[in-house]
């Protein structure tokens, strides 16, 4: 049997012990929260669960944007022995009732932005019995109760329950490597795990420090940086519920001097894009890039104008966080760095054997934050998770001094500006269009060589559809980063001998027709681009 530990204890608790309940926790639109009103937040919510009479080991989902509520609530989950589900709020309602209705959660709890797709979710979510709203978020909540998250932590506070290291605290929801929704299962000891090892030997975090992530807590990689880095040693972190733009992070950096700084390479490209004083990150000491591989030339370029450097890895929600990155005064602009300290990293061919240095190979990483599985998904845990190996389903390259460079991936899911996309969810969407005959995404890269998703269409005969229109129609039925940021109208798809689409074909069409400049973001368009590892 593993040992007793609790996940919330273990970031909470022992700083009020050692004395340190004055230090601030948590940054957020002006107010400070410290350690000890951190605690004492997240214990009532542990207490307002058990009045709901949530059980150990049962599901609470969040919907909510990054804020004191929503961190407290993730670990009163934790403290309670219930499992925290962080749902990406970027989803269309009907998105969010998959996830729901999968996740089995009778609990949820939203803030006032999202009011709107949550009525949607549940209305097709029977299971759902109870509906916290944050700052009385106008929910329609079919058959659940709605409690005020005023009323739910003015009651009587819980001690954090004895819950074994392995026990179940985290649910992530990725598309991961197979392009459907499924829920990575962590355990509490992975939380303290990825604390020890990145946080702690890569980032060198400090109780000084102070943490700002473009990534929102509901990722892995903002979770992270958010949340479990900084109360691991009893730091600040900074929140910020709007969406993150340049302009919001100048705005950060002012006020509330982070010192450690997180984004993915398509926000690093956006800040240089802006009009930002090149003295923005005088106070940051170091940034971190994930989500996708940083060019060389993008690092180069972010460095030289705000003389910052970046720590560029690769990680997984699957993996918690980033197990393979460069390292402070050891960085080579153009790779992934080497091994986290506790990892053990792989190169396999196809017949699953080693391949020596200078020859592509399948990643695959072992450590003890390692998922232990996706929920109800035999087949898919049964193929990514082999044994104490995780199958990352990215293919890599070793030097013979170590270091690991990204070669894409080894299916055809690409990522926009860090997300998984799926181009089959895409692909259906576009097909559902009157006009559309046929259609394949696939990546191309923009300026700063990140690739960005268009589609390729072929219109039914006696149609006519225009690129906005369909762009729009993507917009209407899905998440606004799984958006084509370009459409290429085609004649006919090139094929194989058995008439498999030739991708490889479409994507240096596309590179061929569109320049750089086209798939920049449109003004309209949402941040989706901003958003950590999973």
């Amino acid at each position: 049997m593993s040992e007793t530990f609790n996940a919330a204890a273990y970031l909470l608790d022992r700083h009020l012990e050692a004395g340190a309940g004055d230090r601030i926790a948590v940054r957020c639109a002006g107010q400070e929260l410290t350690y000890q009103q951190l605690h004492d937040l997240a214990a009532a919510f542990a207490g307002g669960l058990r009045r709901l009479d949530v059980r150990t080991g049962e599901r609470v989902l969040f919907v909510a944007s990054d804020r004191p509520e929503l961190l407290a609530g993730i670990l009163g989950a934790w403290r309670s022995g219930a499992v925290a589900v962080p749902v990406s709020t970027m989803l269309t309602g009907p998105e969010l009732a998959r996830i729901v209705i999968d996740s089995g959660a009778r609990t949820l709890v939203v803030s006032p932005e999202f009011a709107e797709p949550v009525s949607v979710a549940i209305q097709d979510a029977p299971e759902i019995a109870h509906v916290v709203t944050i700052d009385d978020a106008a929910v329609e909540p079919a058959k659940a109760t709605v409690t005020a998250w005023a009323d739910l932590v003015a009651g009587v506070s819980s001690s954090p329950v004895s819950t074994l290291a392995d026990a179940p605290a985290l649910w992530l929801y990725t598309s991961g490597t197979t392009g459907t929704p499924k829920a990575a299962m962590h355990r509490h000891a992975n939380i303290r795990a990825v604390c020890e090892t990145y946080g702690r030997q890569v980032l060198g975090i400090e109780a000084t420090d102070r943490c700002f992530s473009i990534a929102k807590l509901f990722f892995a990689y903002g979770l992270g940086n958010s949340a479990l880095f900084p109360l691991s040693v009893g730091a600040t972190t900074v929140l910020e519920q709007r969406r993150p733009t340049p302009e919001v992070v100048a705005e950060r950096m002012l006020a509330d001097v982070p010192t450690l700084f997180f984004a993915t390479p398509s926000f690093f490209a956006a800040l240089l894009a802006a009009d930002l004083p090149t003295d923005t990150f005088r106070s940051v000491r170091m940034c971190a890039s994930a989500g996708e591989a940083l060019p060389a030339a993008l690092y180069r370029r972010f460095t030289e104008r705000f003389g910052v450097d970046i720590l560029d890895g690769i990680g997984s929600t699957e993996a918690l966080h980033i197990f393979i990155s460069n390292t402070a005064g050891a960085v080579r602009p153009g790779t992934s760095g080497t091994p986290v300290p506790g990892y053990d990293i792989e190169l396999r061919d196809d017949n699953g054997q080693p391949v020596p240095d200078g020859t592509p190979g399948a990643l695959f990483v072992r450590g003890e934050s390692i998922a232990t599985g996706y929920w109800c998904r035999t087949d898919a845990t049964r193929t990514v998770f082999c044994g104490e190996w995780l199958r990352t389903g990215d293919s890599y390259v070793r030097s013979s001094d170590g270091y690991y460079t990204c070669l894409g991936r080894s299916n055809d899911l690409l990522k926009a500006g860090g997300i998984w996309v799926s181009p089959a969810e895409v692909e259906e969407r576009l097909l559902a269009h009157p006009a559309v005959a046929q259609v394949a995404v696939v990546g191309v890269p923009d300026s700063d060589e990140l690739d960005k998703p268009v589609a390729c269409v072929v219109i039914a005969a006696g149609s006519a559809a225009t690129e906005d229109e369909l762009i729009q129609w993507c917009r209407e039925g899905l998440a606004a980063f799984k958006r084509p940021r370009a459409v290429l109208m085609v004649d006919s798809f090139p094929t194989t001998a058995t008439g498999k689409i030739q991708r490889f074909k479409l994507r240096e069409m596309a590179k061929e027709q569109l320049t750089p400049e086209a798939l920049l973001p449109q003004p309209t368009a949402p941040a989706a681009a901003v958003a950590a590892p999973g």
